[in-house]
C-alpha cells in the first residue's frame, strides 16, 4: 500500500491515497468524467412564476428581485417543475415557488445572506448560497443532481459529449494553458465557452485559466459551478481548492482538494502538495505532515522544494532532529537553489532556540 494511502487512512479514512502525476498545466490531464447534476430557480414573490415578472417589478419598491433558474445536466432549464424555497440567513423563511420552464423570480424587501433550495421529481434536493447587498436584479444558477432511483425508471442523461468545434477549442486551449500562452489559451478557452457554456469541462478550464490569470473571484465562481453540474470532477475540485489556498482561504480550500484526492486515484503532485500547505496554515500538522512526506516521495526529485514544507511540519510536531536532518540533505543535495537561504536560516534557529544541538 502506498505511502499517502497509509498516512491517510491514520487521520481521515477517506481520504487515502497518494496521487500520480499528470500532464495538465497547474492541476491534472484532460478531465472526462460523467455529469451528473441540474440547475436551480427561484420565484419572483412567494408562489408566482416568472410569468408573473412584470408584477414582481411593479411591487420591487426598494426591495430587490432574485431570479433562479433551474437547469439539466446539459446546462438546459428542466422542463419538470420544480419547487424552489427562498431562506434568509439561512433558515428564515422568505418566499416558496414553483417553476415555469424553469425558472422562477422572488422579490425581497430584506437584503442580506439567501440560500435557495429546490426540489424536483428524479433529483436530489439541491441549494445554492448568495449575497444580496443593495436593491437589485439578481440571478443564481443551481444544479441539482439526478436521483439514481429515480433514474432507474427515468433514465439518467449520459455523460454530455462536447461538439467537434467546441471539442476542438477545448483541446486548443488546454494545450495552451499547458505551455503558459494565456493569450492563445484565452482565444480558445473563450471560443469553447461561447459554443458550451455550461459543459463542466469547459467551465474548468475556464477556471484553470482565470486561476493563471490571478483573477481568483472569477476563477471560484466558474470551478464551483463545474463541481455543481458534475461532483465527480475531481480536476476541477483541484482547482477549486487551490484557488481558495492562492486567495490565502486555507481552511475552506481543505474540503475541496480532499475531495479531488477522494475522487481520483491519480491525483497530481500539486493537489497532494497544496493540500499539505493547507493542514499546516489551518493547525493540523500531522495530516500536513504526512501529505507532505507523501508528495515529496512521489515528486521524485522534481520537486524538492516539498522538503522545506516537511522540515516545517516535523518542527511544528516537535520532531525536531528530523526536521534538522531534512533541511541538511536538502542543502547537501540542493544548495544551489533559491530555497537554500531559507533552509539554512530554519537550521541555523534549530540550533539558536536549542532545538537541537550545535555541531
Amino acid at each position: 500500500m502506498r505511502c499517502f494511502q497509509r498516512a491517510r487512512k491514520q487521520v481521515n479514512p477517506q481520504f487515502t491515497r497518494c496521487g500520480g502525476t499528470c500532464a495538465h498545466p497547474r492541476l491534472a490531464c484532460s478531465p472526462t468524467l460523467p455529469l451528473l447534476l441540474v440547475c436551480i430557480a427561484v420565484s419572483a414573490e412567494p408562489m408566482r412564476s416568472q410569468d408573473k415578472g412584470s408584477e414582481a417589478n411593479a411591487a420591487r419598491g426598494s426591495g430587490a428581485e432574485i431570479s433562479v433558474t433551474v437547469r439539466d445536466s446539459a446546462g438546459e432549464p428542466i422542463s419538470s417543475p420544480a419547487t424552489v424555497k427562498l431562506f434568509l440567513d439561512g433558515s428564515i423563511p422568505s418566499g416558496q415557488g414553483a417553476t415555469s420552464r424553469g425558472s422562477v423570480v422572488f422579490v425581497v424587501t430584506n437584503l442580506g445572506e439567501f440560500r435557495v433550495v429546490a426540489e424536483a421529481p428524479g433529483y436530489q434536493s439541491g441549494q445554492k448560497d448568495l449575497s444580496v447587498a443593495f436593491p437589485m436584479r439578481a440571478q443564481v444558477d443551481v444544479y441539482l443532481q439526478r436521483d439514481s432511483a429515480a433514474g432507474k425508471n427515468s433514465g439518467v442523461p449520459g455523460r454530455p459529449v462536447l461538439a467537434p468545434k467546441a471539442k476542438e477549442a477545448f483541446d486548443k486551449g488546454l494545450q495552451a494553458l499547458s505551455t503558459d500562452q494565456l493569450r492563445e489559451a484565452e482565444k480558445f478557452v473563450g471560443e469553447a465557452v461561447r459554443l458550451a457554456p455550461s459543459h463542466p469541462d469547459v467551465l474548468y478550464v475556464q477556471g484553470v485559466l482565470y486561476l493563471k490569470q490571478g483573477s481568483f473571484a472569477q476563477a471560484q465562481n466558474v470551478l464551483e459551478k463545474a463541481t455543481q453540474i458534475d461532483p465527480n470532477h475531481a480536476r476541477a475540485f483541484a482547482a477549486l481548492g487551490m484557488t481558495l489556498s492562492d486567495e490565502g482561504k486555507y481552511e475552506a480550500a481543505i474540503a475541496p482538494l480532499e475531495k479531488s484526492l477522494q475522487l481520483d486515484a491519480r491525483a497530481d503532485l500539486e493537489t497532494q502538495w497544496v493540500a499539505a500547505k493547507a493542514y499546516y496554515q489551518t493547525g493540523r500538522y500531522d495530516e500536513a505532515l504526512k501529505s507532505s512526506q507523501c508528495a515529496l516521495l512521489e515528486s521524485k526529485g522534481k520537486a524538492p522544494e516539498i522538503a522545506l514544507l516537511v522540515a516545517q511540519a516535523l518542527t511544528a510536531v516537535g520532531r525536531y532532529d528530523e526536521a534538522a536532518q531534512t533541511l541538511r540533505e536538502f542543502l547537501h543535495e540542493h544548495g544551489d537553489r533559491p530555497e537554500a537561504a531559507k533552509a539554512r536560516r530554519w537550521l541555523e534557529g534549530l540550533r539558536s532556540s536549542g532545538k537541537i544541538a550545535r555541531e
